[in-house]
């Protein structure tokens, strides 16, 4: 009896679950490892995390570092090891599969967006750890969209077969928006002109449309690249952003920025000097270069563009890894900053990598198209130019800082790209009369970034007393991924004209078309597109009484159309210029198996130059030729100048008329010039509202019909005004 307590006790003890520490004390190795409780994973799988193997010693530590293993997995709700004899049964329970993703209460975030940022998908293993993560993304989601004050409850619901449905109930809150940004330490400018320079704004009424008052940090980062970029451009070379601190008010919904900063003294260029160690280029060639004097204000653009200036004259000299190196010594007893360009032929340098930061919407490869540089091409100060300008005439961005960085190798650098994207999706409804149509109204919807892929999408529609008309257009500026433009147009207006300035229409023109084009460059600045147009043209509801040009332009034309054009393009900005200019031409052949047989020869060209920070003059000017085949030009292919062309004249008053009735019959041969002067009002930059001086002088003449009432007089006319724009 007592020998068999004793093997009873013994046969106890072996199948009772004991400590690592127990298991090693007791030696042995181990014979088999049994794997219990798995229902859908492998038991395999499960020994795969297992630190230690069959025929190996009973080890405490590894025992363990396996427990440990299982759980980090993310597998196994719960996991047990332990020693029954010379075998080791590890015992897991799942973690349940996740069977739905739902979210509640969300309308600013769409659930795609929710989705993408929870990074939890049906069919995934269940964890505390998983949701808890996917919470703290998608607060970060609604931070960026402006929404601090969301809150994300999960809820958890078992189903059969060990599966779970994650409801994740969100209360969005409202935007919280910038309700004051305070500056710190600006003694030479005040807080307003301060706020316009930086992209953050304070919320106003005007601003619902937009998101520049809803509290960003990355938007805050670049507000101090952006307020030191300020500062430098003025005079200040010590210029500092000490600190930048938001702080979110009691109810969550709104910002209060403070900004210090530490302008120090304004200085002035002192001596300026070109130090080149590059034979065979004249210093005065490089001294011409420079575009700054001695005595000008302190300016880090004019730094800037002296560097691309130097640049080049180096490379149109044959070093094309010319360096130019700025080293600016400040006088502080004098206020003034001594300015050395020294110039070597510079270590060929290699693009390491390209990092962009900043684009929430645009796709990296959108932004990487623009880039005339790639990883591992040699670094070129000039490309690096062009692509940041390329950027910026994109129209997606409100900013772009082209950054160069170290490299793992003294020859590597990392060019990052920190661009801070604005709204590319407009849309318009409007009112309003119109002295050439009469009362009006019109709505459009226009996304120049759709999809973040960079496609233009316009669809508009206007009706007024006298006209109607329905736009639609599609553009892919890098069609089939290549530097190629594609687009097409489709368009139908219905027009009233008073050739007399009459208050009823005097005709009508009806067109129905649409147009094909492609782009493509022929240079960095150069560009040709070609199209093919189609267009059915009628002239209709021609008034009695009125001239006999008119009545004879009566009935429906067919526009079968080839043309091409050519523009050289420098500006810094088409949007906004400020510098360069724009010339480009334009022929359109008709016939090609349409009743209108005709060819247009077309030529425009702008140039402008800013006089002082906002202070822009700008020259245009544009002209044009049209010729029949064989017949006469129609009435809608001919020149009208008047209205927005040749400002504070009627459309159609200035060029050819018929002497009896007055009516305006159009014209075969027009030019026009511009000069305009821009400047700011005053109110706040991102409203767009400039102030403009302008004058227009132009002539409409020439005309391929002939008889005795007919006057045709190109003696140019001259206007000039005043007047705002918003943009």
């Amino acid at each position: 009896m007592l020998l068999l307590g004793v093997a009873l006790l013994a046969g106890i003890a072996q199948a009772t679950s004991v400590s690592p520490a127990t298991a090693q004390a007791r030696g042995g190795t181990i014979r088999n490892i049994i794997v219990e409780g798995t229902r859908r994973i492998d038991p395999q799988s499960v020994a795969g995390y297992l630190t230690i193997k069959r025929g190996e010693p009973f080890d405490s530590a590894k025992i363990d570092a396996s427990l440990k293993s299982l759980f980090a997995s993310g597998l196994f709700r719960d996991v047990s090891i332990r020693r029954r004899g010379p075998d080791l049964v590890v015992r897991v329970v799942e973690s349940p599969i996740v069977n739905r993703v739902a979210f509640e209460g969300n309308s600013k975030l769409d659930n795609e967006d929710l989705n993408a940022a929870a990074n939890i998908s049906p069919r995934s293993v269940y964890s505390r750890a998983r949701v808890e993560e996917a919470i703290r993304n998608m607060l970060v989601a609604y931070r960026a969209a402006g929404r601090y004050a969301a809150t994300i409850t999960p809820k958890v619901i078992a189903r059969s077969q060990n599966r779970v449905d994650v409801v994740f109930e969100i209360e969005e809150g409202a935007r919280t928006l910038v309700r004051r940004i305070t500056f710190i330490g600006n003694r030479n400018y005040s807080d307003g002109s301060l706020r316009d320079a930086i992209v953050t704004k304070e919320t106003a009424f005007w601003r619902f449309l937009g998101r520049s008052d809803i509290y960003d940090p990355g938007k805050l980062e670049a507000d101090k690249e952006l307020l030191r970029r300020y500062y430098l451009e003025r005079g200040f070379p010590e210029f500092q952003v000490l600190s930048a601190v938001a702080e979110l008010a009691p109810d969550r919904e709104g910002f209060f920025i403070t900004i210090t900063v530490s302008e120090g003294p304004r200085y002035r260029f002192g001596k300026l000097v070109v130090d080149s160690r590059l034979p065979r280029i004249d210093s005065e060639e490089l001294t011409a270069a420079v575009k700054a004097q001695t005595g000008d204000r302190y300016d880090a653009g004019k730094i800037d563009r002296s560097i691309v200036a130097l640049t080049n004259v180096a490379g149109t000299h044959g070093y094309a890894f010319a360096r130019v190196t700025p080293q600016v010594k400040l006088n502080r007893d004098e206020a003034t900053a001594d300015i050395t360009f020294t110039i070597d032929r510079g270590q060929r340098i290699f693009i390491e990598r390209i990092e962009i930061l900043g684009n929430v919407r645009t796709r990296d490869s959108v932004v990487r198209r623009e880039i005339l540089v790639s990883e591992g091409d040699a670094f070129n100060t000039t490309k690096i130019s062009q692509s940041r300008r390329r950027l910026v005439n994109t129209g997606y961005f409100e900013s772009v800082d082209i950054q160069r960085k170290e490299g793992t190798t003294p020859d590597r650098v990392r060019l990052v790209i920190v661009v801070v994207e604005r709204a590319t999706g407009q849309l318009s409804l409007g009112g309003g009369f119109s002295s050439r149509d009469g009362p009006l109204g019109s709505v459009g919807i226009l996304e120049s970034n759709f999809l973040g892929r960079g496609y233009d999408v316009r669809l508009s529609g206007q009706l007024s007393l006298r006209a109607s008309q329905i736009d639609a257009s599609f553009t892919d500026k890098h069609f089939l991924g290549r530097d190629v433009s594609f687009g097409v147009d489709l368009f139908r207006t219905d027009r009233g004209f008073q050739s007399n300035f009459s208050e009823t229409s005097d005709y009508q023109i009806e067109r129905l078309g649409g147009r094909l084009r492609f782009g493509y460059p022929l240079a960095e600045d150069v560009r040709q597109s070609v199209f093919y147009e189609l267009t059915n043209s009628r002239v209709t509801n021609v008034a009695a009484g009125r001239s006999g040009f008119l009545l004879r332009s009566r009935g429906s034309t067919t526009k079968s159309a080839v043309g091409t054009s050519i523009v050289w393009d420098t500006r810094d900005n088409r949007f906004e210029a400020t510098d360069g200019f724009v010339v480009g031409g334009g022929t359109t052949i008709a016939g090609l198996g349409g009743t209108e047989k005709f060819y247009k020869l077309t030529a425009e060209g702008g140039y402008w130059q800013s006089l002082t920070p906002g202070l822009v003059l700008a020259l245009l000017g544009e002209a044009g030729h049209v010729g029949g085949f064989s017949q006469d030009v129609k009435l809608g292919e001919r020149f009208f100048l008047g209205g927005d062309r040749l400002r504070g004249f009627e459309y159609g008053g200035v060029g050819p008329r018929d002497r009896v009735t007055t009516d305006s019959l159009g014209a075969n041969n027009y030019w026009l010039l511009t000069a305009e002067l821009s400047f700011p009002l005053g109110l706040p930059k991102e409203l767009g509202v400039k102030g403009r001086v302008f004058t227009d002088t132009g002539s409409a003449f020439g005309i391929d019909v002939s008889g005795p009432n007919l006057v045709d007089n190109g003696t140019p006319r001259i206007s000039a005004g005043a007047g705002l724009s918003w943009r």
